[in-house]
């Protein structure tokens, strides 16, 4: 039986002359949570949109419960995805986007108002998507993407416009995810946001830099996380 949830494989895409993945190979166990971390610009949104079969890389291959995302069987119950830049119908309310969602998943009656109470948003369902905040809009994605109640979730930069108390939440509910035997691949620019809740790390600059348990990121002569990545993306651009 496959050991891993996600497998990228020699992942590599150029647009034109720029090469945005190079080769990228790595992998995620099932029922871990593991950060993508990179710059900005670093290759993280391509690899996930590869992985979600948003985009066709121009050499390697990525599977998600070893087959291709394309060829997933009822794929929102195997995935959910959050990513930055999917968009919301500002004029709809909350519960109606969830409503959309569920129908497309094939989802149960009554799923959508089991996600807004699950994110916090309970009170919030009849609200028009355009009144909300960013962090309110966070919220509402991660929703979207449980609601074919799937094994593991791909977020994109998740607690972007979320506040201290946001992203503790956001910490708790990844962590709660996982301990019932989900699996996470969560990208994100800012080691601090990953670090207190993921088992591992893959460190990106178009290509890897680091793949491994977290404490073994620190090593050599740097005295924290901070600093070790610090010289590994410096150390890339060199």
């Amino acid at each position: 039986m496959n050991d891993n949830a996600i497998e990228v494989r020699g992942l590599t895409k150029r647009y034109g002359d720029r090469i945005a993945v190079e080769d990228l190979s790595f992998a995620v166990p099932y029922g871990a949570i593991v950060g993508l971390l990179g710059p900005n610009g670093a290759g993280k949104s391509t690899t996930l949109r590869a992985v979600v079969g948003l985009l066709s890389p121009t050499a390697g291959d990525s599977l998600i419960d070893g087959v291709p995302f394309s060829a997933l069987d009822a794929p929102a119950s195997h995935v959910g995805v959050h990513m930055d830049g999917f968009g919301f119908e500002g004029g709809i309310t909350a519960r109606r986007h969830l409503e959309i969602c569920r129908l497309a998943a094939g989802a149960p009656r009554g799923r959508a108002d089991e996600l807004l109470e699950e994110v916090g948003l309970a009170a919030d369902g009849r609200r028009r998507v355009k009144t909300f905040s960013t962090g309110m809009r966070q919220r509402l994605g991660l929703a979207a993407a449980l609601v074919g109640s799937p094994r593991t979730l791909i977020l994109d930069e998740p607690a972007n416009g979320l506040d201290p108390d946001g992203i503790r939440w956001l910490r708790r509910f990844i962590r709660d995810y996982a301990d019932r035997g989900g699996t996470v691949l969560i990208a994100s620019h800012q080691l601090a946001e990953l670090e207190q809740v993921v088992d591992q790390v893959v460190v990106i600059k178009r290509r890897a830099l680091f793949a491994g348990r977290l404490h073994d990121l620190v090593s050599g002569d740097a005295d924290s996380l901070e600093s070790r990545y610090f010289d590994l993306v410096e150390g890339a651009s060199a």
